[in-house]
């Protein structure tokens, strides 16, 4: 029984976590968070002392992957989209959200200064969703509203309405 993968992308804070993993409950897909796979692989190569982050290295990300990919039904859920291929997704989710909600979001994680601001702009200026129809055929890439509540729960509806017609199209 084949089934789909897809990928949920977007700013930091715009909830995708949250969609991801209540998608892959729902659906009985599996889920992963590269943050969190990189985290426990240690598949970094280097720190951003401008950011305070580690820097993600994409290969190992990708050879870490690729096996799981292949066999699909798999839910990936990161804020960057460049770097995995083509060939792994059947749809794209970009999460958008209104910058005062965001900016919410991100200050309550500790957000602060460069940090807040370069996410902030990245939202406004669509930087996510550019990368994702650059990355993507634009058919498959769909951006959703993700402010409240009531919007989780229609990109949940509509999400699995989407995962069925799949099934049923292709086995």
């Amino acid at each position: 029984m084949r089934r789909p993968n897809l990928l949920i992308t977007g700013t930091p804070g715009v909830g995708k976590t949250t969609l991801g993993k209540e998608l892959a409950s729902r659906a009985g897909l599996s889920y992963i968070n590269v943050g969190d796979l990189a985290k426990e692989g240690e598949l970094y190569e280097g720190f951003d002392e401008e950011y305070e982050c580690p820097i993600l290295d994409e290969d190992r990300v990708i050879d870490e992957l690729e096996d799981r990919m292949s066999e699909g039904g798999v839910i990936v859920d990161y804020h960057g989209c460049d770097f995995f291929p083509e060939r792994w997704f059947h749809i794209v989710f970009v999460l958008r959200t209104d910058n005062s909600c965001l900016y919410d979001r991100l200050e309550s994680r500790g957000y602060t200064g460069k940090k807040l601001q370069d996410n902030i702009q990245c939202e406004i200026f669509q930087t996510l969703y550019e990368e994702a129809v650059l990355s993507y055929k634009r058919e498959i890439v769909h951006q959703l509203p993700s402010n409240t509540p009531e919007d989780l729960e229609r990109n949940l509806d509509q999400i699995m309405q989407w995962i069925e017609q799949w099934m049923k199209d292709n086995n």
